[in-house]
């Protein structure tokens, strides 16, 4: 028996931010003091960095759950399923139902309720739970689908990653730049199929790590509102990932007993285009080998960082054609891996 996605669904909202409409933006250093640029330079320097060029928001009607309903109505379409023989729903967000101009976050009742409550699943034995474990919560979902899975609890589960980041963001800092929307989902089920969840890894530094991101006000001193905003320091967290990252992602496949020479595609958060690739790099040199072309896919790029989504959206668009010059085939060997806020940082060894 294996473990295996059967079904994969994303929602890619509507509205396209391009890095051009930050330029009206008043940023601030954290400090509250101006920053002595313009800001096209900002944005120009930002884009080098991220290889963001836009990002994607929701409507402002539109709730983290519903999006996350709407990317597993897709995933279970796709795996030709009975809705009501799922037998766990594990959604990973990060800061719940946050409504369009409003200072505070639902998570009551959880956003796995609401999705349940949405999909219309009547069984009282699906299970639905809230996952918060930052950036890397849909990998974690997945290992936990697994696990129930192979224990013999569930036959099914539903993971779901989703997050409103836009409605999180402080205008004045340019880290909002970064953030962006969307959802994606898959169905997990026991196969007869070969392959599927190879090993796992996952570790959580917080010794000197747990707030690298955190809630904070706004750059603004001005704004005396008691409103928060997802901050983060951005350089700490690019040398802990590219510390541990690449160490995590070699501690999976040694575990999986697979040769790095089998992995075709390695799926990583897509949170930054040169720490990704940084990581990546780092991950071949520890094996003795230079990063092959067109391992690791991207689409931060028109995107942006949607946390939770992002490596599950990355998934779903590569199976149904949506990214030019990639494509999973069956039988091949891929790499989920993830860093975010905890410090938290997970890896997968799939075979499609």
């Amino acid at each position: 028996m294996s473990i295996r996605i059967t079904g994969t669904g994303s929602y890619i909202p509507s509205i396209i931010e391009k890095n051009e409409d930050f330029y009206n933006h008043e940023f601030l250093n954290a400090d509250g003091s101006s920053i002595n640029s313009p800001n096209e330079v900002i944005v120009k320097k930002f884009e080098a960095i991220t290889g963001i060029q836009e990002r994607r928001y929701i409507k402002d009607n539109l709730l983290n759950s519903d999006i996350a309903f709407f990317a597993s109505q897709k995933a279970i379409a796709d795996a030709k399923i009975d809705k009501e023989s799922i037998d766990y729903i594990i959604v990973a967000h990060n800061y719940g139902d946050v409504k369009h101009n409003t200072e505070q976050s639902d998570t009551v009742p959880s956003i796995a309720s609401r999705v349940k409550h949405l999909l219309k699943i009547e069984n009282p034995k699906c299970v639905g739970y809230d996952l918060l474990f930052g950036c890397p919560g849909w990998i974690e979902g997945v290992i936990q689908a697994k696990a129930f899975i192979a224990s013999g609890i569930a036959k099914r589960c539903l993971v779901i990653g989703t997050e409103t980041l836009s409605r999180v963001i402080d205008k004045h800092d340019r880290d909002s730049m970064i953030y962006s929307d969307g959802a994606a989902a898959v169905i997990i089920e026991a196969s007869d199929e070969a392959g599927g969840i190879i090993a796992h890894d996952s570790a959580t530094y917080t010794l000197d790590e747990a707030h690298f991101i955190y809630f904070g006000e706004t750059n603004n001193p001005e704004i005396t509102d008691q409103r928060k905003y997802i901050k983060m320091y951005g350089r700490k967290i690019y040398e802990f990932a590219l510390t541990n990252v690449p160490l995590a992602l070699k501690s999976c496949l040694d575990k999986s007993g697979h040769s790095i020479k089998d992995v075709k595609k390695i799926l990583i958060h897509q949170a930054n285009e040169k720490m990704d690739e940084a990581i990546v790099k780092r991950f071949y040199k520890l094996h003795n080998m230079e990063m092959p072309d067109g391992i690791m896919p991207m689409t931060i790029n028109i995107l942006g960082n949607s946390s939770v989504a992002t490596v599950p959206t990355l998934y779903d668009m590569i199976l149904k054609g949506q990214l030019e010059n990639q494509e999973i085939n069956k039988g091949d060997v891929i790499m989920f891996a993830s860093v975010g806020a905890g410090m938290n940082i997970n890896a997968i060894v799939y075979q499609h």
